[in-house]
């Protein structure tokens, strides 16, 4: 593991006073919701679906249905390669905290749930985009997502990451609208049915270079499964407060900007497809702009590519070849 390579994290709470700062990624769900004139209700209402999902999920001594609120804070991650000082904006994820009103007591929940990274956005909407241009058929680049995938690693298994976080992380995604998930018999209290899908996603495959397994529940009362991403065992790994933190911290964003599939007025049956373009949903009161979303996407892979890929080529590639698998 090359010495120079210092990560820095550094931690925003995200409430409804919440302003991104200058070097936050636009297409981060949660910068997405807190600009325009309706980021004040955006966020509020964004922060009381989170609550109101947990306390219906957490509803054993709780009569009341309001013992539990989540707070959240936004997770950067910043790279130095060099030892310099100079550093590039590697990843940001967020990270939940239960506050308990009925003992006063706060806890802590778990670490990743939304995820996003420049070089993530370079790999998809830059690399993989110039590779197809021009091609009858699509294929994947050779390596690809490998950098991605150990700069990652690196950072899970740094003594900053130990540090500041007690368990590994666990990230929640929305399921592929090109794939069949087939309900199981396997249920989980908290996480639901287990759904397995027909094939591998290039999702997946990309998230396992990072180290992570898949499986995709859906829980109760929810419209579609999600995909859970985790080292070790995420059925005994985390509590089940645990685990609640993340299903309705993400099953809200994705609500907002997936109504299609999150906010659909039907469920998943045994065997579901996700459709982009069902029209029978409900939409949320929170503005969202996806189309900015995408745009914004590659914008920042090209950021990624001049401001960090291309600097630093000969170093990554050497640093990529030596670090372990």
């Amino acid at each position: 593991m090359n010495k120079d390579f210092t990560f820095t994290i550094n931690s925003v709470v995200f409430d409804e006073n919440y302003h991104p700062s200058d070097s936050t990624r636009i297409t981060t769900n949660f910068a997405n919701l807190a600009r325009g004139e309706s980021r004040q209700s955006n966020l509020r209402n964004a922060l009381k679906m989170i609550d109101n999902r947990f306390n219906a999920l957490a509803n054993w001594d709780n009569a009341s249905g309001d013992r539990y609120s989540v707070e959240l804070e936004i997770i950067s991650v910043d790279l130095d390669i060099e030892g310099s000082g100079q550093t590039f904006p590697s990843i940001e994820i967020l990270k939940t905290n239960i506050f308990d009103r009925k003992t006063n007591e706060r806890i802590e929940g778990i670490v990743g749930n939304n995820f996003s990274s420049y070089v993530r956005d370079y790999d998809f909407s830059v690399l993989l985009l110039e590779h197809n241009k021009n091609q009858p058929k699509f294929s994947i680049p050779a390596g690809f997502g490998e950098l991605h995938g150990k700069l990652f690693k690196c950072f899970v298994d740094s003594d900053t990451y130990k540090e500041a976080f007690s368990k590994l992380p666990v990230i929640c995604l929305s399921v592929s609208d090109s794939k069949i998930y087939h309900r199981t018999e396997n249920h989980h209290p908290i996480l639901g049915f287990e759904y397995q899908p027909n094939e591998s996603s290039l999702t997946e495959q990309y998230f396992k270079k990072m180290g992570l397994q898949v499986r995709y529940f859906m829980p109760e009362n929810s419209a579609a499964p999600f995909a859970f991403f985790f080292f070790g065992d995420l059925l005994n790994d985390y509590t089940n407060l645990e685990l609640i933190s993340t299903i309705s911290t993400m099953e809200t964003f994705q609500k907002i900007y997936r109504p299609e599939i999150y906010n659909a007025n039907s469920s998943a049956g045994k065997c579901y497809q996700p459709n982009l373009k069902n029209l029978d949903h409900s939409i949320t009161q929170i503005v969202y702009d996806r189309a900015e979303r995408s745009q914004l996407a590659v914008e920042q892979g090209k950021f990624a590519e001049q401001h960090f890929i291309k600097p630093y080529q000969t170093i990554l590639e050497q640093w990529s070849a030596n670090y372990p698998l």
